[in-house]
């Protein structure tokens, strides 16, 4: 809608003319939002409000004449009253019928939502308001793709009493551009589209790049589905071959609309940065170049965020945590900071970088590099013996780091006492000692505190010099890790503390505790092993943490600890403090990461204002957190992709082989077995378990055969074989060789099961044997179901141990938008709340 704002002058342009000034009517004055049109326009139309009002008091549909009439809108007032009414016919809060009157959707039983597809053809309405997913069949799904927004009618209830609707006005398309492979069919060039929930192929049309079949492009949609034709395309960019090196993430970046280029205000603003710190710059701040200050990073890090020192103080301790200055630079509202909040973090692809800042700035400016001075915010911390924050201070300032060292390095300087890693930090070595004092005294803190430790594998992948992958290993976290990570929560909790005492807009890191049903999925299944969590309807996260130490040493460990990470929510960004359940902070936010994070950025700005007694006014904050929790996902989303190819690729020519794995989930279409050593999962389907109907339990997740009474559940212990792979959907099939083999069984009986007893006892004893068996259970559903096991694949959902960050362990699974169909073949994995980055530095940095 384009209505124009107050000028000076008797009279207001339109698009049919001047618009008269003129007293408002009584009919006029009565509109609830008058004040707000009446400031914004010199000559106010009837609001949205009034109009929706109106509607629904006269209670039948009113056509573009009754709707003036009856808010007085005049004849010169008219277009841009038709304009108005148009727009909201657009966001779905009017709608017209076959004689173009207008009414309000719910007044005809109308539903707005999203589109939901799916890879078999079929989708589901999310709806506005909040009510159940309404599915849409195939016929429905011909007019629409993904993510498009319609208003659509529940007209009853399909086979397996989902409700079901009829699409009945399209009110914004999602999709204008669309990555697929082309191939010809018939003599006709369509193209797949990478993203399986666009189930309809793109017919090319001419005039675009020539591009052949077999090659990766990017078409532009000129014309949209409809009920009796297909979208059609043309050509704009021609990628390459679908094997070339790089073209898995070339294909993700635009599948999941990843911002890949910087603007080019965003380029020019760049250049008139200067490349070092210039003498005006250090205009009130505080000078501690002369402080020891190191960074601690992987080898492969080239961004630098944070660097640390520590002292003795007394008995207690000084912590430093230096974090580099990125709202010096990148300004609020500046063409930096809108590519900056469009991109919300950087994503960490395998061998590339998608960073939310120009090189100049994320990997020169603004990175503490070594034996340079550098800008930089500080947080001066003063810690008790016990491990408790006394007092804290924050200040601009500017730095000089001393040395750029690894994990690696200082782990084999402190802890293997390697005397050539000694050596190369040795003027440094006692302060790296006394960060380690402060690191056993922040544990203990940690463990009083009641904060979940969970454990989990992360790995990294070796490639050629193809670029494809050599080998899969796991990558270890030492006490290395683990030490910078105390250091940066330390910093962020004491960042959420200082901007919630004076009472400063900021986004906070928060995670809430499990719902309640999810927390009595978990209670019924902790049953089964006549195990209990405390805490009674609102438990902690120490009642988890004291849970998880009681069964770290049984041999079924793994498969409690997951269920237990699969009952947790997931983290997400809010202006709103609920506090942080996974590391049992009362507030907690993300201060340490500014060059590779939004949130931390806004968090600077945040503290700068209230540091000099002003409020920064980011906007709506609401939306800012959820715009910022939704590009995690998407980086998240868009890696797992990239991650899942490569190891479909690495994997193509070990047909036939034979691997030893442990079951990773259970679905009701089979299970997803993770292999020993390469850290790639893939799935046996149900129909290559043996001959027998196999019944899925979702209290459990079990896969039950109904007359054999075999059981397949998470953990077990299997062998496979390797039977297929596709790298076009990124799908990898296996054949059950061997199995299962359970580490533990459990304790008690169900009421079936004791039924079960009763038989053996009066002769049945050949079903002994299944009440000797109990399957386990999945709290929930993988956390991001894939539509046909294509791209969303996630090829490293369950692993062998190694502790998991803070911040990574208090992530929960998401709920599934759309439901599972009978035949999905989807695959998912929890969401955990880990940085969208890449780095193994743990939550305080990720």
């Amino acid at each position: 809608m384009t209505i124009r704002p107050k000028k000076s002058g008797s009279k207001t342009k339109s698009p049919a003319g001047p618009v008269e000034n003129r007293s408002p009517s009584d009919i006029r004055r009565a509109d609830p939002f008058f004040e707000r049109e009446s400031a914004e326009y010199e000559n106010p139309l009837p609001s949205r409000e009034y109009v929706e009002q109106m509607l629904a008091e006269q209670g039948v549909p009113m056509s573009f004449a009754e709707l003036c009439s009856a808010l007085d809108v005049t004849a010169d007032e008219a277009p841009l009253f038709e304009r108005r009414l148009r727009a909201m016919e657009r966001d779905g809060q009017v709608i017209r019928n076959r004689r173009d009157a207008f009414l309000l959707p719910d007044k005809a039983d109308l539903i707005r939502g999203r589109v939901v597809g799916h890879a078999d053809g079929f989708g589901f309405l999310i709806r506005d308001d909040g009510q159940p997913d309404v599915f849409l069949g195939p016929k429905e799904m011909r007019q629409v793709l993904h993510g498009d927004r319609v208003i659509a009618r529940v007209t009853g209830l399909d086979r397996r009493g989902r409700p079901e609707g009829k699409i009945v006005e399209v009110l914004e398309r999602a999709n204008t551009r669309v990555v697929g492979r082309v191939l010809d069919t018939h003599g006709v060039q369509v193209v797949v589209p990478e993203n399986r929930r666009l189930a309809q192929d793109i017919l090319l049309a001419p005039g675009g790049k020539k591009a052949v079949p077999g090659q990766v492009v990017t078409v532009e949609l000129v014309v949209q589905p409809t009920k009796f034709a297909q979208p059609i395309g043309k050509v704009v960019e021609v990628l390459g071959n679908y094997a070339d090196p790089g073209m898995e993430i070339e294909i993700a970046l635009r599948k999941h609309e990843l911002p890949y280029e910087f603007s080019s205000e965003a380029k020019a603003e760049t250049r008139k940065l200067p490349l070092k710190v210039r003498k005006k710059d250090w205009v009130g701040r505080e000078d501690i170049t002369n402080l020891p200050l190191v960074t601690i990073d992987g080898e492969t890090a080239k961004d630098f965020d944070d660097a640390v020192y520590c002292e003795r103080q007394g008995r207690g301790f000084r912590l430093i945590v230096a974090i580099a200055d990125v709202s010096h630079y990148v300004e609020a509202g500046g063409s930096l900071d809108a590519d900056a909040e469009d991109r919300g973090n950087s994503v960490y692809f395998p061998r590339r970088v998608i960073p939310m800042l120009p090189e100049k700035l994320s990997n020169g400016l603004c990175s503490l590099n070594p034996q340079v001075e550098r800008l930089c915010m500080v947080c001066d911390m003063s810690i008790s013996p016990t491990g408790a924050i006394k007092a804290y201070r924050f200040y601009p300032a500017v730095m000089f780091s001393h040395a750029r060292l690894t994990y690696n390095q200082v782990a084999a300087a402190l802890y293997e006492q390697d005397p050539a890693a000694r050596d190369a930090v040795c003027p440094l070595l006692p302060h790296l000692e006394n960060l380690d004092k402060l690191f056993r005294v922040l544990l203990k803190a940690r463990a009083k505190r009641g904060a979940i430790d969970f454990e989990t594998t992360e790995t990294r992948m070796i490639f050629d010099e193809a670029g494809k992958i050599e080998r899969i290993v796991p990558e270890v976290r030492n006490d290395a890790h683990r030490l910078i990570e105390e250091c940066m929560l330390a910093a962020n909790v004491c960042a959420s503390e200082f901007l919630q005492k004076r009472e400063h807009p900021a986004l906070y890191r928060v995670h809430e505790g499990p719902t309640p049903e999810k927390l009595e999925k978990l209670r019924n299944f902790l049953t089964e092993f006549g195990l209990g969590l405390g805490g009674g309807d609102e438990p902690k996260a120490g009642d988890y943490g004291k849970l998880l130490e009681k069964v770290k040493e049984r041999p079924d460990a793994q498969l409690l600890q997951t269920v237990m990470l699969r009952s947790l929510r997931q983290a997400v960004y809010s202006p709103d403090n609920v506090g942080h359940f996974g590391l049992a902070y009362e507030a907690y936010t993300h201060f340490t990461s500014p060059i590779r994070r939004y949130p931390d950025l806004l968090v600077h700005r945040s503290i700068k204002a209230a540091l000099e007694n002003r409020t920064y006014e980011a906007g709506d904050w609401d939306q800012i957190g959820m715009h910022c929790s939704a590009t995690e996902r998407r980086a998240d989303e868009a890696t797992r992709d990239v991650v899942s190819w490569l190891k479909c690729y690495y994997m193509q020519d070990k047909v036939g082989e034979e691997f030893s794995g442990s079951v990773s989930a259970v679905v009701p279409f089979g299970l997803f077995v993770a292999l020993d050593d390469i850290f790639i999962e893939g799935l046996v389907h149900i129909s290559d378990l043996g001959s027998d109907y196999f019944h899925y339990d979702e209290t459990r997740h079990e896969l039950a055969g109904e007359r054999t009474g075999a059981r397949y559940r998470l953990s077990d212990r299997v062998r496979v074989q390797l039977v297929r792979v596709d790298l076009e959907t990124t799908k990898i099939d296996f054949r059950l060789i061997e199995g299962p083999q359970r580490p533990t069984e459990r304790v008690g009986k169900t009421a079936k099961e004791r039924k079960r007893t009763e038989k053996v006892e009066f002769g049945h004893a050949g079903e002994a044997a299944e009440v000797a068996e109990v399957a386990t259970a999945l709290v929930d559903a993988p956390a991001a179901p894939r539509a046909g096991r294509g791209r969303k694949q996630v090829a490293a959902l369950f692993q062998p141990p190694v502790t998991v960050t803070p911040d990574q362990q208090a992530a929960a699974p998401q709920e599934g938008v759309a439901r599972k169909p009978r035949k999905a073949r989807p695959a998912g994995e929890p969401a955990t709340d880990k940085p969208a980055t890449g780095k193994k530095k743990g939550t305080a940095r990720g």
